[in-house]
């Protein structure tokens, strides 16, 4: 097995089939691992070897020896797992730095920032415009986020409505998320958003849909989503933030330029959409008319 393979097939699956083959020092790094993985998602390798109580480079071989290319990479594998399966208590603890000093305002919104910028890396625009002619060309288009990606699905879904015929944001109420679906076939779409910790409803959901023939668009955070497996287009955007709040900044930026982009091909569409609505909001009184005037 090459060294790309033992990567994708998680880290502590390579480290169990590896645990008796490695060296008393890299069975300390290992077992100091598996019940602190949450604080060696932001260790310095020189952190972790001290902590251990061994040498730096016995940390960067111990990366090595289970499939990585070196410390950073193996450090961004523990970072995705810890994201992936920290309770909400884990999270709060990790704030501790942060209890005794101001708050500084700055911190959250550079990382919004790095996030939304790490966009630009991670979506190909070709594959984009791919899934914004996939909308357009759906007969009918669903939308099903859960928990905190709630608000992200029903944004979504109040902005195609004004451009797209059919368009249904699914939603946990009265009917169950599969009743929703129970008319998904060919040549309609669904547009999945979870972030960690996934959502199983909505995992199911999107494999379901998969399943009776349906185009899946998964907007998510990263190619190790469980939403991937499924989806004909993924679109990645982070929601880091090293609090118990999912930052969801990026997602709705990366949300914005979808709509956007579904909206520019569908400007006729819009135009006259407007002009019936503009129509409707002065008869029923819906905004302030002072601001018209």
């Amino acid at each position: 097995m090459d060294n790309d393979e033992k990567m994708n097939r998680g880290l502590f699956t390579n480290i169990a089939e590896q645990y008796e083959e490695l060296s008393k020092s890299h069975k300390m790094i290992a077992d100091y691992l598996n019940n602190n993985y949450d604080k060696v998602a932001n260790m310095t390798a020189a952190k972790l070897a001290d902590i251990v109580g061994i040498s730096e480079s016995t940390v960067v071989r111990f990366a090595t020896a289970i499939g990585y290319p070196g410390y950073p990479e193996f450090q961004a594998a523990v970072q995705e797992l810890s994201k992936n399966r920290l309770t909400t208590v884990q999270r709060i603890d990790m704030e501790d730095d942060y209890t005794d000093k101001e708050f500084d305002m700055n911190t959250v919104l550079k990382k919004d920032i790095d996030n939304i910028r790490a966009i630009l890396d991670r979506v190909d625009n070709k594959e984009f415009n791919k899934a914004i002619q996939m909308i357009i060309e759906s007969r009918k288009v669903y939308i099903i986020g859960l928990r905190s990606s709630n608000a992200l699905a029903e944004y979504l879904g109040f902005y195609l409505r004004v451009v797209l015929e059919d368009v249904q944001v699914i939603s946990l109420g009265i009917s169950d998320v599969f009743e929703q679906l129970v008319r998904i076939r060919e040549n309609d779409l669904l547009i999945g958003i979870s972030y960690p910790r996934y959502s199983k409803r909505t995992i199911e959901a999107v494999k379901y849909a998969k399943n009776q023939g349906a185009n899946i668009i998964a907007i998510t955070d990263s190619e190790l989503s469980p939403l991937k497996r499924y989806a004909d287009y993924s679109l990645y955007a982070k929601s880091n933030m090293l609090s118990f709040v999912d930052s969801l900044v990026a997602p709705l930026s990366l949300i914005n330029a979808l709509i956007v982009g579904v909206g520019l091909k569908q400007k006729s569409q819009i135009k006259e959409y407007f002009d019936e609505l503009e129509k409707m909001w002065r008869t029923y009184n819906v905004y302030d008319r002072i601001y018209d005037e």
